[in-house]
């Protein structure tokens, strides 16, 4: 391996491990299962020339990661619970303490109706919004079509929306009793 195929696997490393680990453990359901999905995965990377993988190196180590992470699943076929993963935060300023109350009270919302959604409704979601990639990279990753994608996508949301709304409704409800 040369320096510029050493370089680019670090910088593909520093940039999409944690995603990777973040996304194997929605499969898997076990953070240590997901190390290794992802380390398996970032091991099939490195038999992989850069200019093969130039334009779609994200869906390309996606795609791998979800085909190992499904298959650890279904040769394990035992699901351990997991705790709240931490979700990263952004160093741009520090907000107000209420403020950043409320906006982990909402996450941790909006995050406990994702897990009421179906399965394939969470996974396009965390593929679009924890990972930020197109509907076109989560089709080639899922199998799915890019309509399905961006069905699934419509319809998680309003779900979500739907379901924070009456969240809401009924604590204003309470107050006023």
């Amino acid at each position: 391996m040369d320096t510029f195929e050493a370089n680019w696997i670090r910088s593909a490393l520093s940039e999409y491990e944690s995603a990777l680990v973040r996304y194997a453990v929605h499969i898997t359901r076990d953070i240590e299962r997901a190390r290794e999905v992802v380390q398996d995965t970032f091991l099939k990377l490195c038999s992989q020339k850069p200019s093969r993988l130039h334009d779609h190196l994200a869906q390309w180590l996606f795609t791998v990661c979800r085909n190992r992470a499904l298959d650890v699943r279904r040769k394990e076929r035992r699901m351990t619970a997991l705790g709240d993963l931490e979700v990263g935060t952004t160093a741009d300023g520090t907000p107000e303490p209420s403020l950043l109350v409320q906006r982990q009270e909402q996450l941790g919302q909006v995050l406990e109706i994702m897990r009421t959604l179906p399965p394939n409704q969470q996974e396009v979601l965390r593929l679009k919004f924890q990972n930020d990639l197109s509907y076109k990279q989560i089709s080639r990753i899922t199998k799915l079509s890019i309509t399905n994608v961006g069905f699934l996508i419509h319809t998680g949301l309003k779900t979500i929306r739907e379901k924070l709304e009456t969240q809401s409704g009924e604590r204003v409800m309470r107050r006023v009793k």
